[in-house]
């Protein structure tokens, strides 16, 4: 079951780049038509053709980067963040992007290539698995990524492996609060757009605690709205409406944790 949801976002994010070359923006072709980004485009480093629109927050707003840091990009894309936690950790920083999908390394590698950028990095790798060492990154980012794992305590596990002791993450992902309809929890479209893979908010968050992590707060969050248009292509009408009235909440939050 976990190698075909990672066959499914894999297929689906290729097709994204592949699509991506002839859009009209960031966010015309979204996986699975959802767009839940938040503008980047007043930030230092921003790159314009980096921004696939794939996020649900700005991580490196609370990431607290500092001058001379490494920093790893847990399923970095086309390179978005990265540029931008380079401008942040400067000359003198390292940034590794980790993606697993050998189309978006590609982008991303076309896009340094163009802008030069000698202390980035781009490294095609599983975040259950990666090909880091231990104790190697001062601080970990992701942007709406560890959604499309399949398991979340390995995958945190491995982050704070990686991490250096006294090293932190800024992680944008999104939870939930209530049940989906099983129609929306077995929907690839929905799992690559991050949501049929959301864990319950708490359940999340005791996937960090597990981890290893301390000093765990959400420094952001904000409730997201599936559009009735996209719901209807897997609910009935009075199935959209009883959803609708469940109370289940969708919201995107920014964590952050402390390896001790």
């Amino acid at each position: 079951m976990e190698k075909a949801i990672k066959e499914v976002v894999r297929e689906k994010y290729t097709e994204f780049v592949e699509a991506s070359q002839s859009c009209c923006g960031p966010s015309c072709c979204s996986p699975g038509g959802i767009d839940f980004s938040e503008g980047y485009d007043s930030l230092d480093g921003y790159v314009k053709d980096a921004d696939l629109g794939l996020g649900c927050g700005l991580p490196t707003e609370f990431a607290r980067i500092q001058e001379g840091h490494t920093v790893l990009d847990l399923g970095s894309g086309a390179g978005n963040d990265v540029f931008i936690a380079r401008s942040l950790a400067g000359e003198s920083g390292k940034i590794i992007g980790l993606d697993m999908t050998e189309a978006m390394i590609a982008k991303a590698h076309a896009n340094n290539r163009k802008l030069g950028y000698q202390n980035v990095e781009f490294v095609l790798g599983d975040i259950e698995d990666m090909p880091l060492k231990s104790n190697s990154i001062d601080v970990a980012i992701s942007n709406c990524v560890m959604n499309l794992v399949p398991d979340k305590d390995k995958a945190y596990a491995e982050v704070h492996r990686v991490l250096r002791p006294g090293g932190h993450f800024s992680i944008s992902d999104i939870v939930l609060q209530g049940e989906l309809p099983p129609q929306l929890q077995e929907a690839a479209v929905l799992y690559a757009g991050c949501v049929a893979g959301a864990m319950q908010k708490d359940d999340y968050l005791a996937a960090i605690e597990r981890a290893g992590f301390t000093n765990i707060q959400i420094d952001k969050e904000r409730q997201l709205e599936l559009p009735d248009e996209l719901l209807l292509d897997f609910l009935s009408p009075d199935e959209l409406e009883a959803f609708r009235r469940n109370g289940t909440g969708i919201f995107s939050i920014n964590v952050y944790g402390e390896k001790a």
